[in-house]
């Protein structure tokens, strides 16, 4: 079984201050959307763990209610974006923290959630757009780069089975690459497009050009590229398989326990909010 271990640090950052650390037991964890790809692989990485305990694995049509009944203290929810807000609701309604791998979480999800965790004390919910360490490593460096440059765009590159476009990394790089830009007064990418079809220059998120593609033989990838005269700059993630993602579910199982309220991203759980 590979070692999916990583550092974690001496504290975890969240939108609600507090801690709430777990005792010496294996933690119970159950998985929805078990029976996909991810899913799969996180009921492997978590079944091989010595610390983790996996009580519970749901498919498509079990009921949510098998969780509560398997005593979880964490929930992974690996589904899909119609059903991933139903469900983390129902954990934190019954008091099990979630680590949500699933996208569709747009700011008035976000919103609605942090409602809930407020009447929810002691409870927490890790939204992860990506779980693949290097992926989060490249979104950090690529925020610190955004206003260094003049021009910036976004390629994200995914297998054709994925359902939503641009990938939750991508808008989220996008977003912190924006904020950086605003921050630092950066002007907009230049651009003399005046006549173009449709979705040739990608979308627009956030102010930032992105580019999806959709290719058969690809798992996740992203580049990021920056250019002003005379130089480019360009952060490219690979993830070539889907083991590359346990190692962040992993962490975000052990450290959401201890981060009350919502944290966005694995940038916290790895210390990158100090960085």
């Amino acid at each position: 079984m590979p070692d999916f271990s990583v550092p974690t640090p001496d504290t975890a950052g969240s939108d609600t201050a507090g801690s709430d650390t777990a005792g010496s037991s294996p933690l119970r964890v159950a998985v929805t959307g078990a029976g996909g790809r991810m899913g799969a692989a996180a009921v492997d990485a978590i079944d091989g763990a010595p610390d983790l305990e996996l009580v519970a694995a749901l498919g498509r049509g079990d009921a949510l209610e098998e969780i509560v009944r398997a005593r979880a203290d964490v929930l992974v929810d690996l589904t899909v974006p119609d059903s991933t807000e139903e469900i983390v609701h129902f954990a934190v309604r019954n008091g099990i923290h979630a680590v949500v791998g699933t996208t569709g979480w747009d700011e008035s999800r976000l919103a609605a959630l942090r409602d809930a965790l407020a009447g929810a004390p002691g409870i927490g919910v890790l939204i992860a757009p990506n779980f693949a360490v290097g992926s989060v490593l490249a979104t950090a460096f690529a925020a610190k780069a955004a206003r260094f440059f003049e021009s910036v765009e976004i390629i994200e590159l995914h297998h054709p089975d994925k359902v939503d476009a641009p990938s939750g990394t991508a808008a989220r790089t996008a977003a912190l690459v924006a904020e950086a830009r605003r921050a630092a007064g950066t002007a907009p990418s230049p651009d003399a497009t005046h006549t173009g079809a449709p979705g040739a220059r990608g979308a627009d998120v956030d102010g930032v050009r992105v580019h999806s593609v959709r290719l058969r033989g690809l798992v996740a990838h992203q580049e990021v590229l920056f250019g002003s005269a005379g130089e480019t700059l360009t952060i490219r993630h690979d993830s070539l398989d889907r083991a590359s993602f346990m190692p962040g579910v992993l962490l975000g199982i052990r450290s959401v326990p201890a981060a009350p309220g919502l944290t966005h991203g694995l940038d916290a759980f790895l210390g990158l909010d100090k960085a």
